[in-house]
Formats: C-alpha cells, sequence, structure tokens
C-alpha cells in the first residue's frame, strides 16, 4: 500500500529521489532551463516536501511551495525508476492538490518541459489529465521555449 507524508527532503530515504530528479532536469534541458530543486531549496520554509512509502521504502516525492499570489508552485515531483507504472505520480499529484486546499491557496501551478523536451511527455500528459490548463508564465519565471506552464484552481472563485 502506498503512503504519502511529509518528509525531510535531507533524510537519506528520500535523497536519492530528489538526486534523482536533478539528474533527470539536467539531462532533459538546458541548464538554464531547468528549475529542480535541490535539498537545500526543499528544506525552505515555504516549502512542503512529501514523500510516497511503500513500507518503509521512499517510491516517489513531490512538493509545492507558496507564492506571494495565494498559489502554490508544485516541484520536485519525482518517481523511483523501479516503481513507475504504479500510479505514483497520480497519487502525489492528488495529494499535493489536497494539502496545498486545505492550507486555502487557491491554485496550484507549475513549470515542466515543453514538447522540445521529449523526456517531459509524460508528465504533461499527467497534468493535462489532471485538468491542468496551460497559462502564461508566473512569478519568477519567463517566458521559455523549453518550459511550458500550467495551472490547476483549488476552489470555484478561480
Amino acid at each position: 500500500m502506498i503512503e504519502v507524508r511529509r518528509a525531510d527532503p535531507a533524510c537519506p530515504k528520500v535523497r536519492p529521489l530528489i538526486e534523482g530528479n536533478q539528474s533527470h532536469g539536467a539531462l532533459a534541458t538546458d541548464a538554464s532551463s531547468d528549475h529542480t530543486f535541490g535539498v537545500e531549496a526543499l528544506c525552505n520554509s515555504e516549502v512542503r516536501f512529501f514523500a510516497a512509502f511503500d513500507g518503509d521504502r521512499a517510491l516517489g516525492c513531490g512538493a509545492y511551495k507558496a507564492l506571494s499570489n495565494g498559489t502554490a508552485e508544485v516541484k520536485s515531483v519525482y518517481v523511483a525508476q523501479t516503481a513507475r507504472g504504479r500510479g505514483v505520480a497520480r497519487i502525489l499529484m492528488d495529494h499535493l492538490a489536497n494539502q496545498a486546499r486545505r492550507e486555502g491557496f487557491s491554485a496550484l501551478v507549475l513549470e515542466t518541459g515543453s514538447a522540445l523536451c521529449p523526456e517531459y511527455d509524460a508528465a504533461r500528459t499527467l497534468y493535462e489529465n489532471l485538468r491542468y490548463s496551460y497559462c502564461p508564465p508566473f512569478e519568477g519565471y519567463e517566458a521559455d521555449p523549453m518550459s511550458v506552464f500550467m495551472r490547476l484552481p483549488l476552489t470555484d472563485q478561480t
């Protein structure tokens, strides 16, 4: 059974997931377009970090960061190669949306690789299936051909 819970990004059980996410980002896109967070950034007080576990084995991770406009940015969603195909990413994304909604955020936003980065095709498909819609760049980002930006309203007012 997969359980998602708050986790310490510096914990040895989840650190390989964060490093895997950083390696994936570095290989999939140009350095100027790579916005993956490392352990230090994920330890910021504005970030809520979660990991999906099967027993004591970490399968995947994800986080969100509070933005100044009342939204939260999804960060560092990554699933270990050995756990792919089990729906872990969807479980994590649903958990992030539910937690952010409980905290009162109006929407989740994210940046991911564009069609120029085929390594992100599955991620974009997942986000589309979760009803994220494409949107303009948000806080801290500029238009970039290697990136797309997506948004999921969490309230009826957005």
